[in-house]
């Protein structure tokens, strides 16, 4: 105990211990225990990060990657084709996992409990997690695979996560192909580099930034249950964007055709101001470049055609090898720490809770796309891919992203001449299709009967 207090008094963060005196036996041993795993190394990285700042510098050179487009032409359809047929086989191979970061709560949205509990069905009000245990055994009875499912959770929402997936009978998948695992909590710190405290026995912790999902896969034993089940491709998806299609042929076959460690699903940015990050180099690196530091002149620059250079909108969909993952994860923690500030509910000098401005420690996952020797960036439609439920109200909101749905479901009944439902004031028609049901409009015209009758009443969609 003496030794750990001194460390932290060293380390200049002896005020942990401040309320030692006031705290009972019990209280003592939670925060020893705590103090315990803190990294005070890492602690100490925050003066050299907060003065690097976040960007790359006047001198770098900015380049986009090259993508492979949404609607190919000429011999893209062929590489397509072939691209399709290895992500199919990879699918019935069964060497597919599907990894899902959900580790964050629904407070922004007004909801008490882990974001992958949200309502989202546009008519049926079935939950985030729902769907995508719909999308994914779907895949796994269309290609006759298991749908081996890594869930990450953290410390706030592990348990009440657990429990949904428990009651809803995980969804009809089998309960020994769902795995969950909880990433790393870091101390938060204040503007003066101290750390912060939640309560006089506890340190305020903070997840470690959606790259920690790579380190707490490794740690949890998961990446090695992993691969010696054979899954050779991870498949990377956030639970707040029910639009993802983790089980995407064409996105996994161009990854495994191209020997990549990592590779990305990007949507075009029509406005240059829009605050999104775009794949794209600095100084011959592949990353996610933050809307800031692309100077004016790269931000609005726009080709022949009009579009944006810079246009490759990053939304974390990602497809991952496993042995890449083991090689980044093997001999520690291979991604470089940022500084996030923020304002949170942390104890005052009183031992109130109080509203402060601080940092948080974060890892980007997008940057280990820097250490892979190649890679594939797919650009993808937003509206049939991407929109996220972020915000309680605007954009990235409940109504935005059920307002997606409903509009490309809507669209897949038009063009197979099938009545629709009435538009609303807002254009959309409020219309469900289960995701099990179809992945995409290929398949739900495939899977239509003969004739509009054989729906029986419209039984099969609502």
């Amino acid at each position: 105990m003496n030794d750990l207090r001194q460390r932290f008094q060293d380390a200049g963060q002896g005020h942990v211990f401040r309320f030692w005196s006031d705290l009972s036996p019990g209280s003592k041993e939670v925060l020893l225990a705590q103090a315990s795993q803190i990294d005070l190394d890492l602690v100490a990285l925050h003066k050299g990060l907060l003065a690097s700042g976040h960007s790359d510098g006047d001198d770098t050179q900015f380049t986009p990657p090259a993508l492979f487009p949404a609607r190919p032409v000429g011999n893209q359809v062929k590489e397509a084709e072939k691209a399709k047929a290895r992500g199919t086989q990879l699918l019935k191979e069964g060497k597919v996992g599907y990894l899902l970061v959900a580790g964050g709560q629904g407070s922004r949205l007004g909801f008490d409990g882990p974001k992958g509990m949200f309502p989202v069905g546009p008519v049926t009000d079935i939950s985030l997690f729902a769907w995508h245990a719909a999308r994914l055994k779907a895949a796994a009875a269309r290609h006759n695979s298991a749908a081996r499912w890594f869930v990450m959770t953290s410390a706030t929402n592990d348990t009440a996560t657990r429990t949904f997936f428990g009651e809803q009978d995980h969804f009809g998948l089998p309960a020994d192909q769902v795995h969950f695992f909880s990433q790393a909590m870091v101390p938060a710190l204040d503007l003066e580099g101290r750390i912060m405290m939640a309560q006089k026995d506890q340190v305020f912790l903070a997840p470690n930034g959606h790259g920690g999902t790579l380190h707490a896969l490794a740690t949890s034993g998961l990446l090695r249950l992993a691969m010696d089940e054979g899954i050779e491709t991870l498949s990377y998806f956030q639970v707040d964007n029910p639009l993802a299609r983790p089980a995407c042929p064409l996105f996994l076959g161009l990854h495994s055709l191209a020997s990549a460690g990592m590779s990305s699903k990007v949507v075009a940015k029509t406005d240059p101001h829009e605050k999104v990050g775009v794949l794209g180099t600095a100084n011959g690196k592949l990353s996610c470049i933050e809307y800031s530091d692309l100077p004016a002149e790269s931000r609005d620059a726009r080709d022949d055609n009009g579009d944006l250079v810079f246009r490759a909108g990053n939304i974390a969909v990602h497809a991952l090898q496993t042995e890449f993952v083991d090689r980044l994860t093997r001999d520690g923690f291979d991604l470089p720490w940022h500084l996030a500030r923020k304002k949170m509910q942390v104890m005052g000098e009183g031992g109130q809770t109080e509203s402060q401005p601080g940092v948080k420690f974060e890892t980007f996952i997008f940057d280990a796309l820097a250490k892979s020797k190649t890679s594939v960036t797919l650009e993808v439609q937003r509206e049939l891919e991407f929109s996220p439920v972020k915000n309680a109200e605007g954009g990235d909101s409940p109504a935005t992203c059920r307002k997606s749905l409903t509009t490309m479901f809507g669209g897949w009944l038009e063009h197979a001449d099938l009545p629709t439902p009435e538009r609303g004031a807002d254009g959309t028609v409020r219309l469900e299709i289960d995701p099990g049901f179809a992945e995409d409009e290929i398949e739900f015209l495939e899977r239509l009967p003969a004739t509009p009758e054989d729906l029986g009443g419209g039984s099969l969609y609502r």
